[in-house]
């Protein structure tokens, strides 16, 4: 038998407050039975223009999102958008243009980055249930370029998360992110999707 210890995250919860807070182990649900309200869902991603197959599924996943749990809002910003040579000022360059979407201080800031914390499907549902409950007027999940994010984003980030040990482009990573919203929200609302 494979006992699991419930993961230890800081996140920084609202206008520069820390919080400590834990994700259950994997397995088990702490949102059974709550009633969890919807949240405007906005996904920010670096990169240039998406293939058709992938927009397609994009597509997809967020009117089945804002159909039935959320409104989701797509949001791109141009990777490079100054043409620069050097990566540590194409880095800064996108992380300015990253920062001027973020709404308010009180936005729910998801950071996608292999270095983030491994979560499985029900900690992410529990993530999303915990960040509704501090009561942001959204939840903003950023996807970096091609060198990752910036210092700015990373500091206003209220916690990082990784998809996947392997990296992934921003189309793969995006595709992946969709899946698991739509997931997330299944589990949150018990419904049959998840097994």
């Amino acid at each position: 038998m494979i006992f699991f210890k419930p993961v230890m995250m800081e996140a920084s919860l609202s206008c520069g407050a820390t919080a400590k807070y834990s994700i259950p182990p994997p397995g088990r649900h702490k949102f059974t039975g709550q009633s969890v309200r919807p949240i405007p869902i906005r996904i920010l991603t670096v990169g240039k223009k998406r293939s058709p197959g992938v927009q397609l599924i994009v597509d997809e996943y967020i009117h089945k999102l804002s159909t039935h749990y959320c409104p989701v809002d797509d949001i791109r910003v141009k990777s490079n958008p100054k043409n620069a040579h050097d990566p540590t000022v194409q880095i800064e360059h996108e992380d300015t243009a990253c920062m001027r979407h973020i709404r308010s201080d009180d936005e729910w800031v998801v950071l996608l980055d292999e270095n983030g914390l491994d979560l499985d499907s029900i900690q992410m549902a529990s993530l999303i249930g915990d960040a509704i409950n501090t009561g942001p007027p959204s939840l903003l999940f950023c996807i970096g370029g091609p060198y990752g994010h910036g210092r700015l984003l990373r500091e206003r980030a209220n916690v990082s998360i990784k998809l996947s040990s392997l990296v992934l482009n921003h189309e793969v990573a995006l595709v992946v992110l969709m899946e698991q919203l739509y997931r997330a929200w299944t589990i949150l609302k018990g419904q049959k999707y998840h097994h």
